[in-house]
Parts: structure tokens; sequence; C-alpha cells
């Protein structure tokens, strides 16, 4: 009786093991995560398609970082090639996206090239606001459509707030605000959106603040955010995509 016990239990244990090793490809496809310290300093990082503003790698001391740079900030500055990167993003339809996304102009914006169909899941990115005298915004844009519209979540260290925007039509409208935020100037916090169906929920620094039922489900590519002369740097970009 013991060794038919004994047979039974090993194969029920290799049965669990089976099934751990063969779900662990499926949780690795789901997780995203940017590695901003293998770039040079002074380049775009492969992983962005950086479209309005001034993007580019920077230093943190020793730590290699994302950065927006608005200290030579102009309104309406498209990056450099954003016609030829659009293309690659969005293909026929990149000329809408364009002339949309133009209406933005004001808004710094780097679009991650790898994942085309966020749905559900988290986004998580740590910034740090150095300087700015309009603004020091940090964002993440999310459900990013072909015809340039967006969503974003942003914190503001001149502000201490967070809100949850929507850039619809051609103007940015707030779906939720949130004041009395701390946001301190030259510390690094953490900005994440949770979304799960039609809920947004936003969290800075491990504390939720943003809770949302938008109108229908998220679907869309992701970026980065800022807003006129912010110089903002980004670090451990992550998407965890279910």
């Amino acid at each position: 009786m013991n060794h038919i016990m004994t047979r039974i239990f090993l194969a029920f244990l290799t049965s669990l093991m089976t099934l751990a090793i063969t779900g662990l490809p499926a949780l690795a496809r789901g997780v995203h995560t940017i590695d901003f310290g293998r770039s040079t300093a002074g380049t775009e990082p492969t992983s962005f398609s950086a479209l309005v503003g001034i993007w580019h790698q920077d230093r943190d001391e020793a730590r290699n970082i994302y950065a927006v740079d608005g200290r030579e900030w102009e309104q309406g500055l498209l990056a450099p090639g954003a016609a030829e990167k659009a293309r690659a993003l969005y293909g026929d339809a990149s000329t809408d996206f364009l002339r949309n996304l133009e209406n933005y102009r004001y808004y710094p914006l780097t679009v991650l090239k790898e994942l085309k169909h966020f749905r559900e899941g988290s986004i998580e990115v740590s910034f740090k606001p150095v300087s700015g005298r309009i603004d020091q915004a940090a964002g993440i844009a999310f459900n990013i459509k072909p015809n340039g519209e967006y969503l974003v979540l942003r914190a503001n260290a001149l502000e201490d707030n967070l809100v949850l925007f929507r850039l619809d039509q051609g103007r940015r409208s707030t779906l939720q605000w949130i004041g009395k935020v701390p946001v301190p100037s030259n510390r690094w916090h953490t900005l994440r959106v949770v979304v799960t169906g039609k809920k947004i929920e936003g969290y800075l620094n491990g504390t939720k603040y943003v809770d949302y039922q938008w109108n229908e489900k998220i679907d869309g590519r992701i970026g980065l955010w800022s807003k006129a002369d912010s110089f903002v740097f980004f670090d451990k970009f992550s998407v965890t995509d279910k």
C-alpha cells in the first residue's frame, strides 16, 4: 500500500512540475522591461520612438537614464525624423496620426516600439523632475490610437498633483484631478498605471490616487509624456501585458 501511495504522490508531483514549467513562457511573454543602461548618452534608445520634443539618453551621476529635455524647448517642435518614425509605427495611417499629433505639440511624447496593443495590465516607470520654469511634468501615455489621440497619467512637481488626462479632437481635457500629492523635484518617484477592463487606476510611489471608469476597453500603444520646458529623467520602464 505504501509503495502504491508513493507512486501516486510522485506522479502528482511530476504533473505539478510540468504545469509550472510549461506556464513560465506565457508569463515571460507578458512582461516587458526596458534597460536604458545599455544605450549611449546623447543618443535615442532603440526601444522608443520620440515624436514630439527632445528625448535622449542622459546620465544621473553614474546612472544611465532616458530624459525629456525641455531646456531649449520651442512650442510646436516635433522630434527629428518624426514622419519616418510615425510611418514605422502606423504604416499607411501615419499621415492621419501626424496630422492630429500636431494639435498636441505642446506635449513631448515618445512611444514604445515593441508593444502595439496594450489592453490590460500595468505600466510603471521611475522619474526624477530636474528643472522647468513652466512645468516639471512626467507622464505615462497609453491607449495611443492611430489617429493620434491618447490618455495620459501625469505627475507635476511644480503643482504637486496627479491628473488623468484625455487628449482628443485637438484638445486636452481632465478626467480626474487629485491635488495635494507631493512630488518634490530632484528626487526619484514611481508612477504606475493599472488597467483592468475599462477601469484605470493611477499610483504614485505606491499610493493609489486615481480610480476612473473609462467608456471603452483600452487598446493602443504606450509611451512616456511630458509638457513644455520640463527636464525630467526616466528609468526602470516596465510593462505587464495581460
